[in-house]
């Protein structure tokens, strides 16, 4: 037995074999790794000195594998068929696979999947104790390590939670509860073993710890990686939160004294204003807080802003309402503008309530002193009576909180910058969030400025308008302000003025500096801590639409516990949003105040040193995702990221796909920044990492755009080697985009350059890319020599992966040319070998297996072709990979067409068709032509598909 799952050890006849020191165990370790494969010599002789070989390396190896040889023979093992052989390009170990213990625990893993529970756990069991420790303990750098042994310790994880989830299954959760806690302790961002902990610790009538353990996770994945939790574990959350029946096993048989003068009512709101915009929604929700006769809880109502964010109409809105609703608060208003953000010193809660006192007729040589005493006064003078108290333009709670009434008949609004957090929480307010304007309402509030002849005059103008100012009233105003102060201005100029990002904050310059959006957005800037205030200067200068907590602190070079402090205090200076867990944003007035704050205040030294902070974040984390998709992908060499720069820990295919869908348009602005900004490294490399993701989710443009600026980035940097991985990467672009002149063209001026590199991997990849695109075009037999061209140079490199495209792609040529046995010849080669990788490449496998669906249906096999196409759908959702999924729906409903089963292949066409649409993709034209001739409404049908995609 060769047991590499721990310390590398061999066993034959009953005793432990002496096969040396740890170079040449990692040698027999490899070996057995790939068992009954040839393994090359360059391989080897990388892999055992981590890139860095001695000069004699390849003498080495030999001695090492003449030495193992040696002890196999003496240990008779050959009698029972182990040989250690020497190949052309390097050396094969041929045994038993199931005498090597990867192999086995592989193979009791998959008999596993196909049993009863009690047979499952047994199995399981006995897979797992074959492990001993780390897979090649003691023989190999980590680095090295991980790289041959990852998809292996994936699998042993896998194994566990299978395992586990058998014994869930079978009632035995306390049994496993301790084990689930160690296990989660070990691994606490592997979301199945703390949804498996959760499932226990409920069933074991701990539900709070559940729910704890639940948002402990939530916590750690939000500050680590900047993600949520996947929707299975928000679903678990919800069904223990409302204790769900169903989490339930069923039962074991169902089984396996002041004076006041008289004075008039007081009744000191502002002026209504003329121009204000419906906002109906926010009115209606007023309205339902006006207090009853019976009511006994004294309201409070926040209005507050998307993040808060000045110049939204906070005041706007409160000071309408209260003019609409002043009927019912017979015994007057109250209104005081608290100044808590202007640049003056703010009004002060005693000032505020001396003003109130006298409005209600207190003498002023009877108002106390004390801050207290004063407050305590207010509040019973306001006892049982129904009043208004509108308290605009707070600092913070502590600045309100002696102003608020304690009679239930009276009603307070608070408007504020800040979330007023503790006022909520303390005392029951409502918090109200007003968004930005919708665009009726935007129309409404400029129709009511310039006049509805001038505004339905330039229709375009108008629209543009209300984008450039976000539709931010304050914004709206000043332009509409600009427009009518300067009669001859058109909209449109106007317009084309606000276009120029770096000069929208000027022209939106009134010199009034109670309307001047600078002013008045620095007052809520010059409240902030230094650390905050250079947070917000140097979110200015990051380049994507939003941010993460982890890219923040890489940012600015502080710890994410650092980093998720100020992001707080920006969001509840209503300077940032939070606009959903763990990612923040600001508007583009914001961003370009900001970004002009940095300019300022950030030397230039600093705001590169930030930018390459950022740059290499996203790089480092982008290749460890796409790795984590595409474990098979061609390696790319990055330079150490900068000092304090901590990439995030992306581990699996499901974490990676979920950062990926949650980053790629920031990782798209990356590129193109890092391109202005002269990190051209940054700029090829980052579209290499992000393609993999890009062309699996259809984003094709983006792949072409980003693939361009990577081009001419590698072509300022000299680098031939990275002018021709992005010369393929816009080859097989192009092909999807059905641009196959472009196509072409990149890719033979990718082939020259990898030719004149000596890079046969390069070569054979983009022979592969080359078929691809003639395959399109319908030229099977050229699409069969650049095929078997990509076999050949994969044979000399020993890519197993590589061959094995190579080998599906020679058995889809072979169909296309009616060839249908010797599709099906190839196409289960390449399966087997694409079964054996030891990090399996499950797109592929799908690719494999649509293939053999083909074939078999063109043979008249079609039970097997249609099994062979949902293994291949299967594996296409699980990734993600939706033009493929759509291509294999378009093939299985061919086979039911075939069978007379047009129901199935109608409702195969019908979601082909959804997912094409949504692509842009002109195959759908001919799956519509599919559809058509079954029924004669193919847009009902596309609706309908997408219903039933839903």
């Amino acid at each position: 037995m060769f047991r590499i799952l721990g310390p590398v050890e061999v066993w034959w006849g009953g005793r432990r074999l002496d096969v040396g020191a740890a170079k040449q165990r990692f040698v027999l370790a490899v070996l057995a790794l790939e068992v009954n494969h040839v393994v090359p010599l360059d391989r080897l002789i990388s892999l055992t000195w981590a890139d860095d070989p001695p000069p004699a390396a390849a003498k080495t190896i030999q001695a090492h594998v003449s030495r193992l040889r040696t002890v196999l023979k003496t240990a008779a093992a050959e009698t029972d068929g182990v040989a250690l052989v020497s190949e052309r390009t390097g050396y094969e170990l041929r045994a038993d696979p199931m005498s090597v213990d990867a192999h086995r625990f592989r193979a009791l893993v998959e008999q596993a999947r196909h049993t009863d529970d009690e047979h499952a756990i047994t199995l399981l069991r006995e897979a797992l104790d074959l492990w001993r420790g780390e897979a090649l303990a003691g023989t190999a750098p980590d680095e090295v390590r991980y790289r041959l042994c990852h998809g292996l310790d994936e699998a042993r994880l896998v194994a566990v939670e299978d395992r586990v989830d058998a014994e869930l299954r079978l009632g035995r959760h306390r049994e496993v509860l301790g084990e689930l806690t160690g296990l989660v302790t070990a691994h606490p961002t592997r979301e199945r073993l703390v949804g498996q902990h959760m499932l226990a610790l409920h069933r074991s009538g701990r539900a709070s710890e559940a729910l704890e353990a639940y948002r402990h996770f939530r916590t750690r994945l939000g500050e680590e990686l900047g993600l949520d939790p996947g929707t299975a574990l928000q679903h678990l959350e919800s069904a223990i939160l409302r204790a769900d029946p169903s989490l339930e096993l069923p039962p074991r048989s169902a089984r396996t004294a002041v004076t006041t003068n008289r004075v008039a009512v007081p009744r000191q709101l502002p002026t209504d204003i003329a121009s204000f915009a419906s906002r109906s929604r926010y009115l209606q929700e007023l309205d339902a807080l006006l207090p009853r006769d019976d009511d006994a809880v004294p309201r409070a109502v926040v209005l507050s802003a998307i993040a808060g964010t000045a110049g939204i109409g906070k005041t706007a809105l409160a000071v309408h309402w209260a003019h609409r609703v002043a009927d019912r608060f017979p015994d007057g208003q109250l209104h005081v503008n608290l100044r808590g953000f202007d640049p003056q010193a703010p009004v002060e809660a005693g000032q505020a309530l001396h003003g109130f006192l006298l409005a209600l007729g207190v003498d002023p040589q009877a108002i106390p002193i004390d801050l207290e005493a004063k407050a305590a006064l207010y509040r019973s003078l306001l006892a049982g009576k129904r009043m208004l108290i509108v308290l605009d333009n707070a600092r913070d709670t502590e600045h309100v909180r002696p102003l608020l009434p304690a009679s239930p008949t009276c009603l307070a609004i608070i408007t504020s910058r800040n979330r007023l957090d503790s006022l909520t929480a303390r005392h029951g307010a409502h918090r109200l969030t007003l968004d930005f304007l919708s665009t009726d309402e935007a129309v409404a509030l400029l129709t009511t400025r310039l006049g509805r002849q001038r505004v339905a005059a330039e229709p375009d103008a108008v629209a543009e308008l209300i984008e450039l100012c976000i539709r931010l009233p304050l914004a709206l105003s000043i332009a509409a302000a600009r427009a009518t102060t300067q009669p001859t201005l058109t909209l449109s100029r106007l317009a084309e003025d606000l276009r120029d990002e770096r000069a929208r904050l000027d022209v939106l310059d009134t010199g009034d500096i109670d309307l001047d959006l600078r002013a008045v957005f620095s007052w809520s800037y010059h409240t902030l801590t230094a650390q905050a205030a250079r947070l917000f200067r140097l979110l200015g200068v990051q380049p994507g639409p939003d941010i993460s907590l982890p890219a923040a602190a890489n940012l600015t070079d502080i710890h994410i516990r650092s980093a998720h402090g100020l992001l707080t205090e920006l969001t509840r200076a209503h300077l940032l949003d939070e606009h959903t867990p763990g990612r923040f944003r600001f508007h583009d007035l914001l961003r370009a105040y900001a970004g002009e704050q940095a300019v300022e205040g950030e030397p230039e030294t600093q705001r590169r040193a930030a930018i390459h902070r950022l740059l290499d974040y996203y790089l480092h984390t982008s290749l460890a995702a796409a790795c984590c998709i595409d474990p098979h992908r061609e390696p790319i060499t990055l330079d150490a990221p900068q000092p304090g720069v901590t990439p995030g820990a992306i581990t699996d295919h499901e974490q990676a796909v979920r950062w990926f869908t949650a980053e790629h348009t920031t990782l798209l602005a990356a590129t193109a920044r890092a391109a202005r900004a002269g990190f051209d490294v940054h700029a090829w490399q980052l579209p290499r990492t992000l393609g993999t993701f890009l062309d699996l989710q259809g984003h094709w443009h983006d792949d072409e755009d980003a693939g361009q600026t990577a081009l001419a980035a590698a072509r300022r940097l000299g680098d031939r080697a990275a002018q021709a991985t992005t010369h393929r990467g816009l080859g097989w672009t192009y092909t999807r985009l059905g641009r196959y002149a472009d196509a072409l063209t990149h890719l033979r001026r990718a082939l020259v350059l990898f030719r004149e590199l000596g890079d046969h991997a390069g070569q054979a990849h983009t022979h592969h890319c080359l078929g691809f695109v003639y395959e399109q075009q319908g030229r099977y037999t050229e699409a069969l020599i650049q095929a078997q061209h990509a076999l050949d140079l994969s044979r000399a490199t020993g890519d197993h992966a590589a061959q094995a495209w190579a080998l599906n792609a020679l058995g889809w040529a072979h169909a296309e040319l009616g060839n249908f046995q010797q599709a099906l010849t190839h196409c289960h080669h390449a399966l087997r070998l694409l079964r054996d990788l030891h990090n399996r490449d499950r797109d592929g496998e799908a690719d494999t297996l649509d293939s053999l669906g083909y074939a078999h249906h063109h043979l008249g096999h079609h039970t097997q072709a249609i099994a062979h196409y949902q293994q291949a759908l299967a594996l296409y959702r699980e990734l993600g990979n939706r033009y493929d999924e759509a291509e294999t729906l378009t093939h299985l409903g061919d086979t039911h067409h075939v069978t007379g089963n047009q129901a199935a292949a109608q409702e195969a066409w019908r979601q082909a068709l959804v997912i094409l649409d949504q692509l842009g993709h002109p195959d759908a034209d001919q799956v519509r032509t599919k559809l058509t001739q079954l029924d004669p409404e193919p847009e009902a049908n596309a609706s309908h598909g997408h219903d039933s995609a839903e």
